[in-house]
């Protein structure tokens, strides 16, 4: 079973930055791999995504704000969130994702929290 750290998270200010660092016991190389947010009584979401050579997505809600990058060499998925905001406080946690999809394949780890004051 694949394990999954997340690490990086803190409390910012808005219009503050954060990187955030998921390290993968197993190879990502080949891999779709993504980031998730919860919020307190919300929905888990998904916030980016990136392909095994490299196309991204973004939910519309941090687009212009979040990069999703890898390091395949690393086994590890970076999140730059920039100009956050209130409500992207959550706990982040990231995946890999099936093919094309956002579903994730293994079982979540414990997340980073995020957390932006006003």
């Amino acid at each position: 079973q694949v394990q999954l750290v997340e690490s990086g998270g803190g409390l910012v200010q808005a219009g503050g930055s954060l990187k955030l660092s998921c390290l993968a016991s197993g190879s990502i190389f080949n891999n779709r791999m993504g980031w998730y947010r919860q919020a307190p009584g919300k929905q888990r979401e998904v916030v980016a995504s990136i392909s095994s050579g490299g196309t991204t997505n973004y939910a519309d809600f941090v687009k212009g704000r979040f990069t999703i990058s890898r390091d395949n060499a690393k086994n590890t998925v970076y999140l730059q969130m920039n100009s956050l905001k209130p409500e992207d406080t959550a706990v982040y946690y990231c995946n890999f994702l099936y093919y094309g999809t956002t579903v994730a394949q293994y079982r979540w780890g414990q997340g980073t929290q995020v957390t932006v004051s006003s």
